[in-house]
């Protein structure tokens, strides 16, 4: 699966946050600037169309993704017998490069996704190298003794983040308990204007 390589800070600036949270000093003091030679004229008004293509393409790329894998996600989601947009965001949510993220034992979502592919990671004892594997309730995360050694991990490690509740933290790894629920996912993503954008 290819990725896309571009300047984040320039994507970031685009949507108006910081979508990889990577950024540092320089993105925060130009985040609300769009990028390029005109980004300082304000923002115009929207159409319809602009805003359900802008939160598509900003879920996307907080997720690491491009268009045929978050198409097939969404073919997944129509599947379900939820809400198309709820059972969209808990895919998403269940990818491991996420729950390696949430879990706390990654920085950011890129640096959870190159623990993925270069095999640091094992589910259920199982080395897992596809960033975008779906883990289901019950199995098991934990890093390899490598992993555990980057001085990034460690931090992480000694210092853990929040966990929401849907996830178990353990030593150098975790458990996912359940799908999460509506309220524990980026409340900042409007996931019906993404719907509506691909039934047109």
């Amino acid at each position: 699966m290819g990725r896309d390589r571009g300047p984040k800070h320039k994507r970031s600036r685009r949507e108006g946050r910081d979508l990889y949270g990577t950024g540092g000093e320089s993105l925060q003091r130009r985040l609300q600037t769009p990028p390029g030679m005109h980004g300082r004229k304000p923002r115009p008004r929207q159409s319809e169309y602009a805003r359900q293509l802008r939160e598509k393409q900003k879920v996307k790329r907080i997720y690491g993704m491009r268009e045929r894998q978050f198409r097939r996600f969404l073919m997944l989601a129509q599947r379900t017998h939820e809400q198309t947009g709820l059972a969209l965001l808990r895919l998403l949510e269940r990818r491991l490069d996420n729950i390696i993220y949430r879990l706390g034992l990654a920085r950011s979502r890129p640096q959870a996704r190159q623990m993925v592919t270069h095999r640091h990671v094992a589910v259920d004892g199982q080395i897992v190298s596809i960033p975008s594997y779906l883990v289901d309730p019950g199995q098991e995360i934990t890093l390899t003794e490598t992993a555990r050694q980057i001085p990034d991990v460690q931090e992480q490690i000694e210092i853990p983040p929040p966990v929401p509740a849907w996830l178990e933290r353990k030593d150098g790894g975790g458990r996912v308990l359940r799908d999460p629920m509506r309220e524990e996912v980026d409340q900042d993503i409007n996931e019906r204007l993404i719907v509506e954008f691909y039934s047109r």
